[in-house]
């Protein structure tokens, strides 16, 4: 017995989406669906990066680096003219 597929309908898409799905999918040979299925398989699979994050894993304690940051006074943001 097969996995449960789910099923979704999407309104009120903008044209120009529309026409940049449909441009993709032409791109990569497979129909609409299917490359709106892998967008969304992507979109939620793939995990978020933050840039500390990989500020750590490449120059982090772990690789043997240890970083002195500059203590630095706050400041009070700049006044709009």
């Amino acid at each position: 017995m097969g996995a449960r597929m789910a099923n979704i309908s999407i309104r009120k898409l903008d044209d120009d989406v529309f026409f940049r799905l449909r441009t993709l999918a032409e791109e990569h040979g497979v129909s609409m669906e299917e490359e709106v299925r892998r967008i969304l398989k992507q979109a939620v699979t793939t995990q978020q990066v933050k840039l500390g994050d990989m500020a750590l894993q490449l120059f982090g304690k772990e690789q043997g680096v240890e970083l002195d940051l500059p203590r630095h006074a706050a400041h009070d943001p700049m006044e709009r003219q």
